[in-house]
C-alpha cells in the first residue's frame, strides 16, 4: 500500500472455504486489532461474503514500513471450526520528505596558501524516504562565477574544495549557499561560510615618497632628508614591520606614528656632512616583517651632498721670498703666487 493512500481506501483479501454444507459452512470473518485497519465484509450477489481491509488512518512509512495482521475465518458449526491467514502490508515509499541538512550553517577556517584541491569541509544531508527518492545529491546554490572560481563541491559526497588560489588579500570571508536535491526533485539549502587565514606571503613594499638629494653640506643636524612609506598587505604580525638602516653613521631611521596610526618612517641627517670627505652617501633600508619565517624589502637611497662655500681659499706657502735685480724692466714677472679652494664651483674659483 502507497503511504500517500488516502483513510478509507479497501482492498480484497482472500476468501476462506468450508467443505461442509449447510450451517457448518457459514463463515464469519474476524481481523487482529489494529488502529490503523479495520475489516470489512462485503457479500456478492451469490450471498458469499468477502472480506475486505479498510484503511482507517494515514500511512507514513518512515515511521512503519509494515504491518503483521491475522485474518480469521470462523464457521457456524458445532464445535466451531476456525482458519487463519497472515496478512503482512508492505508500506511502499512516496517522495514526502525532503533532505535535511545536518546544520543550516557549515563553517570552516582555512589558510590562503592550501593548494588546489584541499578539503574544506563536508556537508551532509538525509532523507527519510527510500530508494531513489532517499539519495541526495549536492550542488551549488544560486551562487556567482566568482565563488564556483574559488571552491568546488562533489554531487556524491558533499566534500567542499578549494578549486583555485586563495588571498587573504583580496578576500578573506566567503558564504554561499549548497543546495541538497533527492531523486524525487525536493530540495534543501544549507549556508557554508569559510574564513581564510592569513599566511605570510608578502613582503614588505619600500616607497620612498620624498627624497631631498642632494643635501647642503652644511645642513643642521634632524634635517629629513628623505619620507619612506611601506607597505605590508598582511595582517597581524605577519604585517607588522621593523626597520633597520645600514650603509653610513650620518643619518638614522626615525619612525613618527601618523594620527591613523600608520607608522612613517624619516631619513634624518644625524651627523655634519662634509662634501670635501664624501661627495655622496650610500644607505640600505631594510623592512622586516614579524611572520614566520619573516620576510623582509630592501631600498637603496643614494645621497649627494651639496657644496657649501665652507673653506677658506689657501696658498701654496705662507711666504714667498725671492731676489729681484734691480735693473729689473717694468712688467717682468716676479714671482707665481697659488692659492686653491677645496670648495665645488664658484665657491672653489679663486681670484687674486
Amino acid at each position: 500500500i502507497d503511504e500517500w493512500t488516502l483513510p478509507g481506501a479497501r482492498f480484497p483479501l482472500e476468501m476462506a472455504r468450508d467443505a461442509d454444507v449447510g450451517s457448518n459452512s457459514l463463515l464469519t470473518y474476524q481481523l487482529s486489532s489494529n488502529p490503523s485497519f479495520t475489516l470489512a465484509v462485503r457479500e456478492s450477489p451469490g450471498g458469499k461474503k468477502k472480506p475486505e481491509l479498510v484503511l482507517e488512518r494515514a500511512l507514513d512509512r518512515e515511521k512503519q514500513t509494515s504491518f503483521q495482521l491475522v485474518l480469521t475465518a470462523v464457521d457456524n458449526g458445532d464445535p466451531v471450526k476456525s482458519g487463519t491467514v497472515q496478512v503482512r502490508i508492505n508500506v511502499t515509499d512516496a517522495n514526502d520528505n525532503a533532505p535535511v541538512f545536518s546544520k543550516s550553517v557549515y563553517e570552516a577556517r582555512v589558510r590562503e596558501n592550501v593548494p588546489a584541491g584541499s578539503l574544506v569541509l563536508r556537508v551532509r544531508a538525509t532523507d527519510a524516504d527510500a530508494g531513489a527518492n532517499g539519495q541526495v545529491s549536492y550542488s551549488f546554490g544560486n551562487v556567482p562565477d566568482s565563488i564556483q572560481a574559488f571552491f568546488s563541491v562533489d554531487g556524491d559526497s558533499g566534500e567542499i574544495r578549494t578549486a583555485g588560489p586563495l588571498d587573504f588579500e583580496g578576500k578573506s570571508k566567503y558564504s554561499f549557499s549548497i543546495e541538497a536535491r533527492d531523486g524525487g526533485g525536493l530540495t534543501a539549502h544549507c549556508e557554508v561560510r569559510i574564513e581564510i587565514s592569513d599566511e605570510n606571503d608578502n613582503a614588505p613594499e619600500i616607497t620612498l615618497l620624498s627624497v631631498s638629494s642632494p643635501v647642503p653640506e652644511d645642513a643642521p643636524s634632524g634635517t629629513v632628508v628623505a619620507l619612506v612609506n611601506v607597505i605590508d598587505p598582511d595582517s597581524g604580525e605577519n604585517g607588522q614591520v621593523w626597520y633597520e638602516l645600514s650603509g653610513d653613521e650620518h643619518f638614522s631611521l626615525k619612525v613618527q606614528a601618523s594620527p591613523g596610526g600608520d607608522q612613517r618612517p624619516e631619513l634624518v641627517l644625524t651627523k655634519a656632512l662634509d662634501r670635501e670627505e664624501v661627495a655622496f652617501h650610500e644607505l640600505v633600508l631594510r623592512a622586516m616583517d614579524g611572520g614566520e619565517p619573516a620576510r623582509t624589502g630592501t631600498a637603496q637611497i643614494r645621497v649627494t651632498v651639496l657644496d657649501a662655500n665652507d673653506n677658506a681659499p689657501v696658498f701654496s706657502s705662507d711666504e714667498y721670498s725671492v731676489r729681484v735685480p734691480e735693473d729689473v724692466p717694468v712688467g717682468s714677472v716676479l714671482v707665481t703666487v697659488m692659492a686653491t679652494d677645496p670648495d665645488e664651483g664658484m665657491n672653489g674659483l679663486v681670484k687674486y
